[in-house]
Parts: structure tokens; C-alpha cells; sequence
């Protein structure tokens, strides 16, 4: 018969022996600080250990996890330095209230099973006394740890119902933004603060006149104006520099559109190239946020009004590969950003040309760029495509242009008084925290220097953030715009602005026609037909409506890009001995330019040749041949075989010493290499030959009457190519007949 043993009798004098572990843990620091009693009844765990026998020296607390989840053991080195004892064989006892203490991961519980059952250490718990190695014992443990677990996954849901159930009737309170409080009823409300509320009006209203996040940014910052701050928890608002990421911040929070949303950001878990666990948050497009209640609450702008922005900015970003778009720039093109091809149906892109950059061509690279197609799909020039795409905008602008003006007038003085708001609000809080900082400083005692030097700094600094205020204040009420009076706007309301002319004004920016653009289009659809050198183009007006028209190309000219015949000549003769790219550089040197201005490269030379029939050179630096037993070669050659610098070339052609040859001017220069200049070009000075200003001492006449004898070989002169005396050397020793005679 077999003799079940006794919980006690587990106990052996091994276990004894080794050390006894309490462990301890709370799941979350505020259970730490209010379940008192379940942090004391496991700290008790230590008179436990000492009535199964462990003395107090072995007892050994484990409690670096308070505060710490038990899903899982990544964070909880208090678990992972248990599990090490354990392997290592120290511990002979582990205590703790119950198995959810320990872990709440049947993972990380099995591993702690199976390093028990190996190194025969027990686990006691406040139902009883277990050892690992017993299968009936395993058995308890093993349902404990998968109760404890589905206890955690049931905790977890009923929590998660919970909040679903509140968020999805917008009652649920969360973080709010600020600029919005809670009221005594829990309902959201706008921050009673009229500065604040102002100055996030203000970015809202910066943008719907920039359309773009960091043309606000910019904004702001020029007028020295501050945006506020709130600490996720906190109460107190800051008034901090404006970033970009606090305006993108402002503009894409759907709680400033009126919405409640709950679940913006959701939790992910990946493995990171280490192996290691990452549980990150991430934001998650709007549909597939959890809950989302437009109208929720007064927000500075209406939800549909927060969406066109949502748009706005995605469209201001880069776009992929292969499509156009992005942000308002200052080119020339007006349509950038909202023209799409025809054929292919991706948005076309912007390219400038000539000599200043300000010829515009509106080219779909898509498939050369994605698939690597050898052609573009197809190009259209932007200046008449342009124009014409204004007229019709200005056409389409006509029967309400009247209206459009006094209405635009009545607004540009809203904005304006709105503008000045900003900074008189801005001003008066300035003077409040100045007063409260005077106020603080009067109350308190002289002799106490200890806080009265602190009060003292905020106070100057309050009064310096108050007067600066103050000078902005005044700065903003000098640089309004007169308002004009009830006479002069009857009479532009009767007579009508001018559109175009105010389209067209020099004080009308790049940016500024291009939003008006896109305020009233859509986007511009251009199908280019090549063999009729015609392109169909469509305008999308904003609302639906379009306009069709057809846009005649330019025709392909024999001639186009080419000055006159003499230009044609020369390239022809300069064909027969150089490349293209050398005939550009010749053309642009002589300032020849083609028909349209533009200054000659090589793919224009290569045109023109083309369409003239003209040969391409057999060879990149042909050059006229030999002639009278003389190597005729190029200045790059010419370095090399006579050993000098191509400085020393360019002098001595300009002084005569060596013969060279032009087809044309300012072309590529032919150094007629002979034995004779060879000769006259050595190592190392002769005996008895001097400088040319020695020569011209002992001769008694100029320099340049030296040249001119060294040039018609009254004297005999050599050029010395190394060496630390490098230069020319002149034979003095012989003084040849009609040396002394006059130049004529």
C-alpha cells in the first residue's frame, strides 16, 4: 500500500538548507498605495517561511516588482532574478498569496514549474504546500496558473466593455486638449480664457489664408506671438514659442473639430531585430478609429470644415513616387500640383528650362519613373497652357466679380480686427501676470532675501514679457490698413474691381495666384495627340462644372533653334573635327544663341545637325592632319609632349614663340608640334645663355625688342621645361647682324 505523504514531511532538510524566496507584488503603483492590507499580508509571507523551518537569515524578500504588471516578465527583473536563483539551485522554498503573483503568463509560469521540478524547490501559496516534481501537485499548479491567466484576459475585457460602452455614448472623460475643459457636469466646454481661445483661433484662421501648417508656423513667429501649453494631467497653461509640431497638432486634433473620437492610437507588438518584444502605440487612419461622434461638443471649426483640412495637409505633403503635388511654391508654373495626364491618369510634374529657370513644361514621368519605360508619357509646354487655363478661370469669374469685392473687403477688415485681438488679448495677460508678480513680491517680508530674490526675477521678467507685449500691441494698431469709408465702397461695389488686374499686380505674389487657382479648380486633365500637335484639355472647376478647350502645340521647324546660316556653317565645319559637346562650348563662347534665346548645349547641337543632315565626328578630337613633316595636335597633347603647363602653352602662342591654329575663334586651339621647337625646348640651361630681362641689360634695349628678335630668329632663345630655373634662355654670346636696327 502505497503511504501519501504529509504537506509538512515535502519539507526536507535540502529544502532547509537553501534559501526560502517571498515573493511580492502589486499590479499597479496605485494599488501600492491604497490596497494596503494585500501588500501587508504578503510581507507577512516571512512568518510563514520561519514556522516551516527557514531561520531569518535565509529569508530573502523579493519586492522590486511593486507597481509592475505580471502579463508579462520583461519588465519585472525581480521575477527574473527568482527564476536565475532557482537555476542556479539556492532556493528551496518560493512563497507568495497566490499564483497571479507570480506570473499571469503561462509561459513565463511553466518555465518557473519546470526549473522548480529540475532543482527540487517547492512553491507554497496561502491554499497549501506544492512540489513541482508530483504529477498531482503539477496538476494544481498547472490549472492555477491557466486560471490565473484567464482571470487576467477576463479583467482586461470587462474593463475594455466598460470603456467602450461609455466612449461610444461620448461620455467618456478623457485627456483634453488645450483650449477645452470640463464642466461641472462632466460635459466638454471651451476653455473660458479668451486668450487662449484666441490664439488657437488664430491658427485655424492663418490657415485658411496659407494653406499650409508651416506657412502658419512662420506666421505666428513673425508677429512674436506665443501659443499655449498643457502637460497631459496638468491643469496650468504655458505660454510657449510656436513649433511645428504644436500648429500640425492644433489642426489635426478632431476634438477642435467638435468630434469625440476614441481610438486614434491603438497598441502594437513586434519583434525587434534583437528579439526583443516592442509594444508600441500607433495612430490609425479615421476609419478605422473605434468611436467617432461629430458635433460632440463647440469646436473652433466644424467638422466638415476640419476635414477639408485633413486634406489640405495630406496634399501639402511629398508625394509618392510618380505623383505630383505638395505644397504651394513660388515657381512659375501655376498649375502645379493639380494638373493630371490624360493617358495615364497620374498627376503630372513640373520642369524648368532657359535661361533664368522661368520656362515652364509640364512632363508625366510615372512610367519612365516606376517602370522603367525609356520615353515619358507625355509633355505639354505650361506658359500657353497657363494662360489660357486663366482666362477661362477669369470667364468663370465674371458675373460675380462685384460681389467677390465687397465681400473680400469686408473680410480683409475682419481679419484684420481679429488679427489686432490677438495681440490685445496677448497684451492685457501680459499686465495681469506682471500685477500678480508685483503682488506676490509686495506680500512678501524684506528680511526674507531667500524668497524675495526669486519673486523679484519673475516680477522683472513679468514687466519686461509685459512691455514687449505692450510695443507689439502698438506696432499691430500702426500697421492696420486704413479702412475705406462708405463712399469709396459704393463705388467699387457699383464700378467692380478688376480681377485680373488685381491677378496680375505687382504686389500679387506667386503664392497668392496660385491659391486663388486652386480655390476655383479642382485640377486641369491635358491629353496631349501628337500627330495633330494639338492638346485637349479639361478644367474641373471646384462644385463639378467644367470647361473644355483644345490647346495648339508648337510645330516642328527644320530651323527651330538656330540663330541664321552662318551659325549652320560653322557647325558644319566644326563637325569634321569635334563632338557636340565641343561645338557648344565654341558656339557659346562667340555668344551665339538659338532662335529663341536660348544658349547652344550639346542635345541642341545634336538637334540641329539632325535636322541638317551634318555628320557626327568620327572622333572625339579629330584635328587637321600633319602638314609639312609637323604633328599637329591638341593643347591636352601638347602638355604632355613638350613637358609644360598648359599656362606656358597659352603664353607662348600669345608671345609667338610656338605656331598654333584656330578654325575659329575662341575654338580649340592645334599646336604644330616640330623638331625645331623641340630643339629649342630642353632639360637643363646651356652655357652662357641668360633670362630675358639679363638679355635685355646686357643688350641694352627693352624686353619686348628681345621678343621681337626671339620671334624673327635674331636670336637664339630656348625654353628650359625642369628644374627650379624653368623658363626661357636667350644666347647673348653672338649678336646677330641688324640686331641693333629698328623695329618697323
Amino acid at each position: 500500500m502505497t503511504r501519501i505523504l504529509d504537506r509538512d514531511e515535502l519539507i526536507t532538510s535540502g529544502h532547509l538548507e537553501r534559501e526560502a524566496h517571498i515573493y511580492i507584488r502589486q499590479s499597479t503603483l496605485s494599488q501600492v498605495r491604497e490596497h494596503l492590507e494585500s501588500l501587508e499580508r504578503q510581507y507577512e509571507l516571512v512568518e510563514r517561511a520561519k514556522q516551516l523551518g527557514w531561520p531569518l537569515s535565509r529569508i530573502v524578500v523579493v519586492d522590486e516588482d511593486l507597481g509592475r504588471s505580471g502579463a508579462e516578465s520583461n519588465t519585472r527583473q525581480g521575477f527574473k532574478g527568482l527564476v536565475a536563483a532557482v537555476g542556479l539551485g539556492r532556493v528551496g522554498i518560493i512563497l507568495g498569496i497566490e499564483v497571479s503573483r507570480l506570473a499571469r503568463n503561462n509561459t513565463d509560469w511553466y518555465q518557473l514549474l519546470d526549473l522548480c521540478a529540475l532543482t527540487d524547490t517547492l512553491l507554497a501559496d496561502g491554499d497549501g504546500l506544492y512540489h513541482p516534481g508530483r504529477f498531482n501537485d503539477r496538476l494544481v499548479l498547472g490549472l492555477k496558473g491557466t486560471m490565473s491567466e484567464a482571470e487576467l484576459h477576463v479583467i482586461r475585457h470587462r474593463l475594455t466593455e466598460g470603456l467602450m460602452h461609455k466612449a461610444a455614448k461620448g461620455e467618456l472623460r478623457q485627456g483634453l486638449p488645450v483650449g477645452y475643459v470640463y464642466s461641472d457636469d462632466d460635459k466638454v466646454i471651451v476653455d473660458p480664457d479668451e486668450s487662449v481661445v484666441a490664439a488657437i483661433a488664430t491658427v485655424y484662421k492663418r490657415f485658411d489664408e496659407l494653406h499650409s501648417a508651416r506657412q502658419v508656423l512662420l506666421s505666428v513667429r513673425e508677429d512674436n506671438l506665443s501659443i499655449p501649453r498643457r502637460r497631459n494631467g496638468s491643469k496650468r497653461i504655458t505660454w510657449d514659442t510656436p513649433t511645428y509640431q504644436a500648429i500640425h497638432g492644433f489642426l489635426t486634433n478632431p476634438c477642435y473639430g467638435g468630434a469625440f473620437v476614441f481610438g486614434r492610437y491603438q497598441r502594437e507588438k513586434h519583434v525587434d531585430p534583437q528579439g526583443q518584444l516592442v509594444n508600441r502605440s500607433v495612430s490609425v487612419p479615421m476609419e478605422k478609429w473605434m468611436v467617432l461622434i461629430p458635433n460632440h461638443h463647440q469646436g473652433y471649426v466644424s467638422w466638415e470644415r476640419y476635414l477639408e483640412i485633413q486634406v489640405e495637409l495630406r496634399n501639402n505633403t511629398r508625394r509618392p513616387m510618380g505623383e505630383a503635388g505638395g505644397a504651394i511654391r513660388e515657381g512659375a508654373a501655376y498649375l502645379q500640383g493639380i494638373i493630371r495626364c490624360g493617358k495615364c491618369g497620374r498627376k503630372m510634374q513640373v520642369g524648368y528650362s532657359g535661361p533664368k529657370g522661368n520656362f515652364q513644361r509640364y512632363i508625366c514621368t510615372s512610367a519612365k519613373t516606376l517602370y522603367g519605360d525609356e520615353k515619358s508619357c507625355q509633355s505639354v509646354g505650361g506658359i500657353r497652357l497657363d494662360q489660357k487655363v486663366i482666362e477661362e478661370i477669369f470667364k468663370a469669374l465674371e458675373p460675380a466679380a462685384m460681389a467677390a469685392t465687397a465681400r473680400a473687403l469686408e473680410d480683409f477688415d475682419a481679419r484684420a480686427a481679429e488679427r489686432l485681438a490677438v495681440f490685445e488679448l496677448t497684451a492685457e495677460r501680459a499686465r495681469y501676470e506682471a500685477d500678480r508678480a508685483q503682488r506676490r513680491f509686495d506680500a512678501v517680508e524684506p528680511e526674507n532675501r531667500l524668497v524675495a530674490r526669486r519673486l523679484e526675477s519673475a516680477l522683472e521678467a513679468a514687466l519686461v514679457h509685459s512691455q514687449e507685449a505692450a510695443i507689439a500691441l502698438d506696432v499691430a494698431r500702426h500697421s492696420q490698413p486704413k479702412r475705406l469709408s462708405d463712399e469709396e465702397i459704393s463705388w467699387l461695389t457699383g464700378v467692380g474691381a478688376d480681377i485680373e488686374k488685381v491677378f496680375w499686380a505687382p504686389t500679387t505674389t506667386m503664392r497668392d495666384r496660385k491659391a486663388l487657382i486652386r480655390a476655383i479648380i479642382t485640377e486641369v486633365v491635358v491629353t496631349v495627340e501628337p500627330e495633330r500637335r494639338e492638346a485637349d484639355v479639361t478644367v474641373i472647376f471646384e462644385g463639378g462644372s467644367t470647361t473644355s478647350f483644345t490647346l495648339q502645340m508648337n510645330k516642328y521647324s527644320r530651323h527651330r533653334g538656330v540663330t541664321d546660316e552662318s551659325t549652320v556653317d560653322l557647325i558644319r565645319r566644326l563637325a569634321n573635327h569635334y563632338d557636340d559637346r565641343v561645338i557648344a562650348l565654341v558656339l557659346a563662347r562667340q555668344g551665339r544663341r538659338t532662335m529663341t534665346g536660348l544658349s547652344f548645349t550639346r542635345a541642341r547641337v545634336a538637334a540641329i545637325r539632325t535636322s541638317r543632315g551634318i555628320p557626327t565626328c568620327p572622333k572625339p578630337e579629330n584635328v587637321p592632319a600633319s602638314c609639312n613633316n609637323a604633328e599637329v595636335v591638341s593643347i591636352t597633347r601638347a602638355e604632355k609632349v613638350l613637358g609644360v603647363s598648359r599656362t606656358t602653352i597659352y603664353r607662348w602662342l600669345k608671345e609667338g614663340f610656338i605656331v598654333g591654329e584656330q578654325l575659329t575663334p575662341e575654338g580649340p586651339w592645334h599646336i604644330r608640334i616640330t623638331e625645331d621647337l623641340l630643339r629649342r625646348i630642353v632639360p637643363e640651361i646651356p652655357a652662357g645663355w641668360v633670362g630675358l630681362d639679363e638679355a635685355a641689360r646686357l643688350l641694352g634695349v627693352a624686353r619686348q625688342t628681345v621678343l621681337h628678335k626671339v620671334q624673327r630668329g635674331q636670336l637664339e632663345a630656348v625654353y628650359v621645361n625642369s628644374g627650379r630655373k624653368k623658363g626661357l634662355r636667350i644666347n647673348t654670346n653672338q649678336v646677330r647682324v641688324g640686331l641693333f636696327e629698328t623695329d618697323t
